[in-house]
């Protein structure tokens, strides 16, 4: 009902309001064609009279008529009214509530999009944090490849050994009580020689343990290559034990006792858990097989021996150095005894002192009590000699 059709000269024209005019030209047209019919019937009714109170009952219902399209005309603007104030209260609650929806949208998209840019925001910290963490993975894939290469090689694994037993040693002691590469008198290189105190024979470290047979070990399929690994591997460690026995262990020059450094602690384990007979064969060889945490253990009580042994040789120059110290002790109780008499004295001549004060201030007390006495007796002779000067005036 409340529906715009059209425009007319500015104002909207409503279906209802086009519904009503439609309504009044049909009444006009009615009353036209009344209009007419009656002016019919008064040309008639001049020469009929019946046709003339049909006439004055037309014009009575032509006034009934016009009474009730004029109550129909009043009732239809009544409705124009109330339909166009309820438009209007429509239109502004609509309006209202269209504004309302708005703010609301425009708050909810607000807050959709702050928490998707958050959302995004923490997305891309975590995407950073896995883009790191894979460049991490892909070098520690790169340094795992280039440690299985260096594992692989005879040689650089032995240096890789050779690297790891010197920095275990260079961390723990100081560069005169090593020496790396050290030539025997047999023209023998061991890895390692450590210098012991008061011409002890040096102690002998070889870094190159056989890992090709053991990673035979690791790598087995069968039981057949298994026997053969575990039987390769003895020959190859029994071996390498008679070689560290023979070059390194010479009388009056090395130790008795050499070590056999294992750079993996994983190996040493399983090497003493599945390999008893070998370990036992290496000490019976007077060879010791140590891991990097055992080495660590032995570097420090070498450098307890050997600082014994420093202070053992420093043992005189301590004793002198005591004796100096209890000389000065000494002088230094003499001169403490002096000056605690020095104190006595003071503090006795301070005694005296405040002895001679106290009497300076009671015998300056007794001069000011003196003083004001003959200053009263004085002022006293005053006031009986003016005394009578008043007398004598009067007289």
């Amino acid at each position: 009902m409340n529906e715009i059709l059209f425009d007319l000269s500015g104002r909207p024209v409503t279906v209802l309001e086009t519904a009503i005019a439609g309504g009044l030209m049909l009444l006009v047209l009615i009353f036209w064609l009344v209009l007419k019919t009656v002016r019919e019937i008064r040309l008639r009714a001049e020469t009929d009279t019946a046709a003339a109170e049909r006439i004055h009952e037309l014009e009575s219902h032509l006034s009934q008529l016009l009474k009730s399209q004029g109550e129909m005309t009043g009732r239809m603007q009544t409705m124009a009214e109330v339909f166009g104030s309820r438009q209007s209260d429509m239109m502004r609650s609509v309006n209202e509530r269209l504004d309302g929806m708005g703010h609301k949208l425009g708050l909810s998209m607000s807050d959709t999009s702050k928490q998707t840019q958050e959302s995004l925001r923490h997305l891309h910290e975590r995407l950073a944090i896995i883009d790191r963490a894979q460049r991490t993975i892909t070098d520690l894939s790169g340094q795992v490849g280039q440690l299985q290469a260096i594992l692989s090689n005879k040689q650089t694994r032995g240096a890789f050994g050779q690297g790891r037993m010197e920095a275990i040693i260079q961390d723990q002691m100081a560069p005169s009580t090593y020496s790396f590469q050290g030539v025997l008198s047999n023209n023998s290189r061991p890895d390692c020689l450590i210098h012991l105190p008061n011409g002890a024979p040096s102690l002998a470290i070889d870094a190159k343990f056989p890992l090709e047979a053991f990673n035979l070990l690791r790598n087995a399929e069968s039981d057949d290559q298994l026997k053969y690994a575990q039987a390769q591997f003895r020959k190859d460690f029994s071996k390498h034990i008679q070689d560290i026995s023979e070059k390194y262990l010479l009388p009056g020059e090395t130790q008795d006792t050499a070590f056999l450094f294992v750079p993996s602690e994983s190996v040493f384990a399983e090497l003493n858990e599945k390999f008893e007979d070998l370990v036992q064969k290496s000490h019976r060889a007077r060879v010791v097989i140590v891991s990097p945490s055992l080495l660590m253990l032995s570097i420090q009580v070498i450098q307890s021996v050997l600082r014994d042994a420093k202070m053992r040789e420093q043992a005189h120059l301590i004793q002198a150095e005591v004796g100096h110290l209890i000389s000065d002790v000494s002088r230094l109780n003499d001169r403490v005894g002096k000056l605690q008499s020095h104190f006595t004295q003071a503090n006795k001549d301070i005694d005296q002192i405040l002895i001679s004060t106290d009497k300076i201030s009671k015998r300056s007390r007794k001069i000011e009590d003196l003083e004001l006495g003959e200053l009263e007796g004085s002022r006293e002779e005053g006031s009986q000699a003016e005394e009578p000067l008043p007398l004598a005036s009067k007289a």
